[in-house]
């Protein structure tokens, strides 16, 4: 059974903190920008937006919701959202987000405010019959003006390995491999999903070499790439190979060698760090979490320890 595991946001809201100016990219072509990659990028705080759901007991209650990229390039704001299916209260989330941004950069007088709505994509990692094309908030007041804040959502399986790396679209490489879910975690026809990740292990060190892609950044992306390959396959039989593309075979210079090294070591941080955060977020005992480390990232009861000190107060 595949595990249910909050995976892909924590690979997106990672790569938000860490890779911003890979983000400027998807910015571009989301909303025909033309940012350079240079371009100054501010990172917004997304914490502390409250949202209504419906409790067991069915009763209203009100929890904090984070957005998961909030960016600011000049002076234009931009949300977007990652979602493997749509759950039905995107369009309300997406509102409530946009208005609570809306009103740090709102300006007023005396009997006039203007509130600048940000503009907002929602990019979704897989697709079902059900996934919609756009979101569409409507907003209707009292006189009968109905206004559409619309825009068109981000279908990740729609697009092409070339277009991806063709249009430098960096973020969206780790979550190409979800249109392939049922093939890994399943089956054995996974002959598709191999020749696509070696496709995009050969053209990230390729933009690498190029110097498109710094060390840091070509290390973080396999490692986010085998994130969401052991969330799929979950230790069946596909992982160990899929996995391994990512490491790659055919590596001839010592600098490649060191990131394919980096890779392997930022694959178990990334793992640990998940294995920790979602212990925690369970309320587990660390005992229980110590377990969980040596078994799921086969590491040592000392390495784990050590591990749970690092991370555990993050979490």
């Amino acid at each position: 059974m595949q595990k249910k595991t909050p995976d892909y946001d924590n690979v997106f809201k990672t790569m938000k903190s860490k890779h911003k100016r890979l983000f400027i990219s998807v910015i571009n072509d989301i909303f025909g920008k033309d940012y350079p990659m240079d371009a100054k990028v501010d990172v917004l705080p997304s914490e502390g937006y409250l949202t209504e759901s419906e409790g067991a007991d069915g009763n209203r209650e009100i929890e904090e919701q984070i957005s998961d990229f909030l960016m600011k390039i000049g002076s234009e704001i931009y949300l977007l959202e990652c979602q493997s299916y749509d759950d039905g209260s995107m369009a309300i989330r997406i509102a409530e987000y946009a208005f609570i941004v809306a009103r740090q950069f709102a300006i007023w007088d005396i009997g006039h405010a203007v509130i600048p709505m940000p503009r907002f994509s929602v990019i979704y990692v897989k697709k079902t019959d059900k996934t919609p094309k756009s979101t569409t908030i409507t907003f209707t007041f009292p006189d009968g003006q109905r206004v559409d804040y619309k825009s068109e959502n981000v279908i990740l399986a729609e697009f092409t390995k070339e277009y991806i790396v063709e249009k430098r679209l960096f973020p969206y490489i780790p979550f190409y491999v979800a249109r392939y879910e049922k093939e890994i975690a399943y089956g054995d026809r996974i002959e598709e999903a191999v020749r696509d990740l070696k496709y995009f292990r050969n053209e990230m060190l390729r933009l690498h070499k190029d110097g498109e892609l710094s060390d840091d950044e070509i290390i973080d992306l396999m490692g986010f790439v085998n994130i969401i390959i052991t969330h799929i396959t979950n230790g069946n039989e596909n992982e160990e190979r899929l996995v391994n593309i990512m490491g790659g075979t055919v590596i001839e210079t010592e600098s490649e060698k060191l990131i394919q090294r980096g890779v392997k070591q930022g694959m178990q941080q990334g793992k640990v760090q998940i294995i920790i955060e979602l212990g925690k977020e369970e309320g587990l005992e660390d005992t229980v979490i110590l377990s969980r480390l040596q078994e799921k990232a086969g590491v040592t009861l000392e390495q784990a320890m050590s591990y749970l000190r690092k991370y555990g107060k993050q979490a």
